[in-house]
């Protein structure tokens, strides 16, 4: 950040109205000048002083949204070289390479998949993100074409690339209104891009053969105060070209605060081989290594799940885990005589937990205790999940009004706590120890219910 935080404090408005969660505005530009805290929690900042504050806090690394609506997908923001410093916080885009060289079905394939390729994990929706559209034939009328067709098609993020200009042009005309990118500037034609980008509000995608010319690309677009841009250190780089130009513009950036490549990357395993697999394992290896966006040449959900799997791994906060709220869920809509059983509220549990019950069909209520995210072992250890702390919570859960009956299953891993569980709980209760795997739920719950009733 170019300011301290007394810098900050003298631009702020020094009324220490709290309104930004702060006791006072001394203590929230010290978190501003850490990079703790958003300009936006400040109501009352003059507009004379939030542009310059704006410019100040940016990331090193700018961030670039494309795409319409749920669509829309950001990427960059980022502020270290390394997730267990902080954390990273904007995922790498996924994007399909679609030409106007290619048959009109193959194209339709990879629309449908970018459309509806799509998994749920840990309670994330994981999906690609964006296109990619080629002028590979450079022909003006046939790329028209697949830009209209695709636009029509999808609300997904749109990267147009065409070498010739007056293309780009009548391409942007017929995406203005949408967050697009114009791919690719290079240091002769950087000042027509700066003036797409003035004209259709679009972001620009500037260009070099080597990191000297991408940085003067660059330096112009800043000049120009453009914010929204990517940078494509080499559209047919090899892998090991890719990888050192990758961490050598996130260095400039954060190390040396060099705007003119704080900005996300792009990068084309789809040039480097023909081969899907081989496509995913080096975008795999770029996500890891800074990659803004990576480009495929197919979203066979094959290569795209282990992908997106991967990203969701590398851009979760390490900092911090994953949890879910606590309280009751029904699962399998269970009624007053259903089985109760209680967990932890690590989010992986939960997902495991619940999905094996919703597998054994058996109507179920499953309590969520929070332990600050931890497993159950875990939260045993640390004093979280142990008799005198869930006693109370089951009191207080409300589940008394769900259930029936005074019978609750505990994970079989914390089998010991048992007998105090039920003293503590009271007279008329009955702790059942369950399965110390989750996959032996789904019998576990059949005998349960034969022997219990439900």
């Amino acid at each position: 950040m170019g300011l301290t935080g007394i810098q900050i404090y003298k631009l702020l408005p020094q009324t220490n109205c709290k309104d930004c969660g702060e006791p006072t505005c001394l203590a929230f530009a010290m978190k501003l000048a850490a990079g703790k805290a958003e300009l936006s929690k400040c109501p009352f900042v003059s507009e004379a002083a939030k542009a310059q504050l704006s410019e100040a806090s940016a990331p090193p690394i700018r961030d670039v949204t494309l795409g319409q609506g749920d669509a829309a997908h950001k990427v960059g923001g980022e502020t270290v070289k390394y997730r267990h410093e902080k954390t990273f916080v904007n995922p790498t885009g996924l994007a399909v390479a679609l030409t106007n060289g290619m048959d009109a079905g193959a194209v339709d394939i990879e629309l449908k998949l970018l459309n509806d390729v799509k998994f749920e994990r840990v309670g994330f929706t994981l999906r690609p993100n964006y296109a990619f559209l080629w002028d590979q034939k450079k022909d003006q009328a046939s790329f028209l074409d697949l830009v209209k067709k695709v636009t029509a098609a999808t609300e997904k993020g749109l990267i147009v690339s065409s070498e010739d200009v007056a293309t780009l042009k009548a391409a942007a005309e017929l995406l203005k209104g949408k967050k697009f990118a114009l791919h690719a500037a290079t240091t002769a034609t950087a000042d027509q891009f700066i003036q797409f980008a003035k004209d259709f509000g679009c972001t620009v995608v500037a260009k070099g053969d080597s990191l000297e010319d991408l940085a003067a690309v660059g330096e112009k677009f800043v000049a120009a105060g453009l914010k929204e841009v990517l940078l494509d250190p080499g559209m047919f780089s090899n892998l090991r070209k890719a990888l050192t130009d990758s961490i050598a513009i996130r260095r400039a950036a954060l190390d040396k605060k060099f705007r003119a490549l704080g900005f996300p990357t792009l990068a084309f395993p789809c040039a480097m081989t023909n081969h899907k697999e081989l496509q995913a394992a080096y975008a795999s290896m770029l996500m890891d290594k800074y990659a803004g966006i990576v480009v495929l040449g197919s979203l066979d959900p094959a290569v795209v799940l282990p992908l997106v799997v991967n990203r969701l791994n590398i851009f979760t906060d390490p900092q911090r885990p994953m949890t879910m709220d606590q309280g009751i869920y029904p699962i399998n809509n269970p009624g007053p005589g259903s089985p109760l059983i209680i967990t932890t509220n690590f989010a992986l549990t939960y997902f495991v937990v619940s999905a094996e019950v919703e597998a054994s069909r058996v109507p179920t209520w499953l309590l969520i205790m929070d332990t600050e995210g931890m497993s159950v072992l875990t939260a045993w250890s640390a004093g979280k999940f142990v008799a005198d702390a869930m006693a109370p919570f089951v009191k207080k859960s409300g589940v008394s009004e769900k259930v029936s009956h005074k019978k609750i299953i505990i994970p079989g891993y914390v089998a010991q706590l048992s007998g105090e569980f039920q003293e503590e709980l009271g007279e008329g209760w009955e702790v059942v120890i369950g399965t110390r795997e989750a996959a032996d739920i789904p019998k576990f719950l059949k005998d349960y219910v034969a022997k219990h009733g439900a």
